[in-house]
């Protein structure tokens, strides 16, 4: 079922809405940037997610084939969220975990998590090694 979550990042520039289901699996991703960042997303449809403040104060990081979209703060740094335009469900939100302010440590502790290689570019499989995402 889904929820309307707030976030933000560390020092409160960017400010975020979105609508998720944490009964769903959110992802953890042994790939460059999100094993450097310790990315966790789950996932929000367009539709359920609301940049409320901050896209001025925002900096968009490309690499690879540039088809995914890694935001920052200019000002502390922290990934709140990406986009992912080509997708299985098409374009998406990875909304971080870690950013939602009305979220209960009781609640993440229970949000199931998928490990997928994409250092290998395996998308659909766990790497062989995990637990230190």
């Amino acid at each position: 079922m889904l929820k309307t979550y707030r976030g933000s990042c560390h020092c409160g520039a960017v400010t975020f809405e979105a609508d998720l289901d944490l009964t769903q699996s959110s992802y953890r991703c042994n790939c460059s940037i999100c094993r450097r960042t310790r990315f966790w997303p789950a996932i929000a449809k367009p539709e359920n997610f609301r940049l409320l403040t901050g896209e001025s104060e925002l900096t968009q990081y490309l690499f690879n084939n540039k088809k995914n979209h890694h935001y920052f703060c200019k000002h502390c740094g922290v990934r709140s969220f990406g986009v992912g335009n080509e997708t299985p469900i098409g374009k998406m939100y990875g909304v971080n975990l870690g950013c939602l302010i009305n979220v209960t440590d009781e609640e993440l502790s229970k949000v199931p998590i998928t490990y997928v290689d994409g250092l290998h570019d395996k998308w659909q499989s766990a790497p062989e090694f995990f637990s230190h995402l």
